[in-house]
């Protein structure tokens, strides 16, 4: 299969591109090398080996000229993080939702019908929870005092009580709360509506906290697991937000990038958008990942802060489910295991 991969060059896109050339397919890889990203207009020395072109989704010729011969597109292209500040919606507006317009109307131009689109689990928000007394409930937001005060978990909206987690499933409400989770679900939007005019199909992988080699350093558009491994190669403890027991799901990027091969090797229904999470399956607390990066590094003992970021939910749990059922996909390397891996592996600069 010929497959145009945009974003190839990042963190998650380049191990993408590893797995799906060893698996046979024909690459071409797509990215703009954006300061976002990369600390310099090179070519990653990771991608020896992978035709590369530099150019940006918003290029329609470029796109154009790319889509020939291509049976599918992994799109993988987007700025990430939560969004430094308001003023950052043009930047991710441009490059996540105006780039993956252009991709898709290129696509419909070219007769490509086949997309697998990096989404995440941000378009949630917060996650799914239930009150004792009231059942499955909508949390109340956090409120800044009560997070001054140090009561992070969202009260009932009905009682006020904190809320239970559960998991999360792909028809949960999406309620984005950053810049940067706008534009994932804006994407979907889009993609959906591609689908539907042109009988094309989309997979709609929605990564959870992924971690892994390959992982920029020193930048607050990484997450959280490269933050920590950062303070950790400065000598400096982890610093822990709110009191470290907000619960993620933690998924490795070869896992990740095992999703995205079944994705492209499994016929998606005809004219529909498919949510899937990308997950482990096994909840951690950010706490723990903390602390387990630190004991494998070596270094100081995470300092757990309080307070919180505007844009912070409190959990997000996945449901495994779909994933298994229609991809056949689990996620094999345990946290313990890949932490201690990731506490070794190099990180870009």
């Amino acid at each position: 299969m010929r497959v145009l991969l945009t974003g190839g060059a990042g963190f998650i896109g380049s191990c993408v591109a590893d797995l799906l050339a060893a698996d046979g397919h024909d690459v071409l890889v797509l990215d703009d090398l954006l300061p976002q990203a990369h600390d310099s207009d090179a070519v990653p020395a990771y991608l020896a080996g992978h035709r590369f072109v530099r150019g940006t989704l918003t290029d329609a010729g470029l796109v154009r000229d790319l889509l020939d011969g291509v049976d599918a597109v992994c799109h993988q292209a987007a700025v990430v993080g939560h969004g430094l500040d308001p003023a950052d919606a043009p930047l991710y507006a441009w490059h996540n939702d105006y780039g993956t317009a252009v991709l898709l109307a290129q696509m419909y131009s070219a007769g490509v019908g086949r997309l697998v689109l990096a989404s995440s689990m941000v378009v949630y928000g917060e996650g799914r929870y239930q009150c004792p007394a009231h059942g499955l409930v909508e949390p109340t937001a956090r409120t800044p005092a009560a997070l001054d005060a140090g009561r992070f978990e969202p009260p009932c909206p009905r009682c006020g009580a904190d809320l239970e987690p559960l998991l999360v499933p792909e028809d949960a409400p999406l309620r984005p709360r950053s810049t940067y989770a706008a534009t994932k679900l804006a994407q979907e939007h889009l993609a959906a509506a591609w689908t539907r005019q042109t009988g094309g199909s989309v997979w709609a992988l929605r990564y959870h906290n992924v971690y892994g080699p390959r992982m920029p350093r020193d930048t607050p558009y990484a997450g959280v697991a490269a933050l920590f491994r950062s303070a950790l190669e400065r000598g400096e403890a982890p610093t822990v937000l709110e009191d470290g027991r907000q619960r993620r799901d933690f998924v490795h990027v070869e896992d990740v990038a095992e999703a995205n091969l079944r994705a492209l090797t499994t016929p998606g229904a005809p004219g529909e958008l498919t949510p899937v999470n990308v997950c482990s399956g096994t909840p951690h607390t950010v706490g723990d990942l903390a602390t387990e990066l630190a004991l494998a590094f070596g270094g100081p003992a995470p300092v757990v802060a309080g307070g919180a970021r505007p844009a912070d939910v409190r959990h997000v749990v996945a449901d495994p489910a779909r994933a298994r059922e229609l991809l056949g996909f689990t996620a094999k390397i345990p946290f313990t295991e890949g932490i201690a891996a990731f506490a070794a592996a190099p990180l870009r600069a």
